[in-house]
């Protein structure tokens, strides 16, 4: 494999630079997300209108907006009685927005029965009618009860039904029937994982990669009653181990509208080693025990049979981060003493912060990889450059698109949006 990724990086990087160049006319179409070649999603948090000051104005006014195709709304819970249940209502719903933070730019009013986050999304799809909007259930945090919910017949068709009654529906608890009706076509499984381990008191059990299997052919026979036209995605992990332990590919596929490829966290600071968070070729040097790499995720599914089109990359706008970090290539594989300090956590920070940063960047282009390191502290993540190269694999392979985790982590200006955009249309 080694001996080609020095050609194939080239024609990759060619690809996409082509691709980047490409008269903006000539894709008008992709500007309403009709007539798509390919799908570019991005993740919305339900928790960035907090702390993080970010609201889905802001996918708007950043350029997203027009940029993508899809937008999934994370997330909602699986609660202890198998039941799809709102992780935050007053963010979702309840949470007035005034004249600044509202997409058409007039504030809720105090009669208005829809309001919070779900109420930006219909109006940000209002302005970009080709955007589509789905729910994503589970999350690192939201997955506990996953396992038991899809137990049996009788839970997984639970399950199904009170998914598509609050989201689909839009009977949202404790409001009128229907006020979140045309907010979401469709709903994005974020089990993490079925069959192996996740977030710490997580219920696994064996039988979870026959009864995911189970549950999505009953979500989509569900869904079909409701509206054919719904969306069913799910995010999918990177390790060979967590595939074959969790999911039946071939079967799954047959029922995902597309799947969302895990792209990142491929190494961290959980590791005493420093790494890359989301290089795109495996590096032959990597003393991991084990090495990871966006080709060899897409590599795995397909031969499990999931069609290529169906195959979407994920792109992190976040890195990873290591301090007292000594030895290695330029802090490449050297040793560290811990997490460095992100603004909002240890060990990961977002694109608009790495950006920033004081050191000196290096990049690997066989790995389709770059890092910034300083003497002491070591940041893998993506750039516009890195991101552009990813996209043009992406094309090259005939995959079926990008997936961004997250877009509040992205610059003011949507730059990574903007590098996917430019190659993925």
């Amino acid at each position: 494999m080694q001996r080609f990724l020095r050609p194939m990086a080239a024609a990759i990087l060619a690809t996409g630079l082509a691709a980047a160049a490409a008269p903006a006319a000539a894709h008008a179409e992709a500007q309403t997300g009709h007539g798509d070649r390919f799908k570019r999603v991005g993740y919305f948090i339900q928790w960035g209108v907090y702390g993080r000051q970010f609201f889905v104005k802001d996918v708007d006014t950043s350029g997203a907006a027009a940029k993508l195709t899809h937008l999934n709304y994370a997330f909602s819970n699986v609660s202890q009685d198998g039941s799809c249940v709102s992780a935050d209502p007053w963010a979702d719903w309840q949470m007035p927005m005034d004249d600044a933070h509202s997409v058409d730019g007039a504030g809720d009013t105090a009669d208005q029965v829809l309001k919070g986050n779900l109420n930006q999304i219909k109006e940000l799809k209002a302005k970009h009618p080709g955007l589509k909007a789905l729910i994503s259930l589970g999350g690192w945090s939201g997955s506990k009860y996953f396992s038991d919910a899809v137990l049996t017949p009788e839970s997984r068709s639970k399950l199904a039904a009170s998914c598509i009654d609050l989201w689909l529906k839009g009977n949202l608890t404790g409001m009128p029937a229907g006020s979140g009706a045309g907010v979401f076509d469709g709903i994005d499984l974020d089990w993490e994982w079925p069959g192996s381990e996740g977030n710490e008191g997580n219920v696994i059990r064996p039988e979870d990669r026959q009864n995911f299997t189970l549950f999505l052919a009953e979500l989509r026979r569900q869904m079909n009653e409701y509206d054919p036209k719904s969306e069913i995605t799910a995010y999918l992990p990177a390790a060979a181990a967590k595939i074959d332990a969790g999911f039946d590919v071939r079967e799954v596929f047959k029922n995902l509208t597309f799947g969302n490829l895990q792209g990142y966290d491929l190494q961290g600071p959980w590791e005493q080693v420093t790494g890359h968070n989301g290089n795109l070729f495996t590096d032959r040097r990597d003393p991991h025990e084990f090495t990871y790499s966006v080709d060899q995720t897409v590599r795995d599914y397909l031969r499990r049979g999931a069609p290529a089109r169906k195959i979407v990359v994920g792109v992190p706008a976040y890195g990873q981060g290591w301090t007292g970090v000594k030895g290695g290539r330029n802090g490449l594989y050297g040793t560290s003493t811990g997490p460095a300090q992100g603004k909002w956590a240890a060990g990961t920070d977002d694109y608009k912060e790495l950006v920033n940063k004081p050191g000196k960047r290096y990049r690997d282009l066989r790995t389709g990889a770059m890092w910034l390191y300083d003497g002491n502290e070591f940041w893998s993540y993506d750039d516009p450059a890195t991101v552009t190269q990813k996209a043009a694999y992406i094309r090259l392979k005939g995959l079926g698109g990008s997936m961004m985790w997250s877009l509040d982590q992205d610059d003011a200006k949507g730059s990574l949006t903007t590098a996917l955009h430019r190659v993925l249309r």
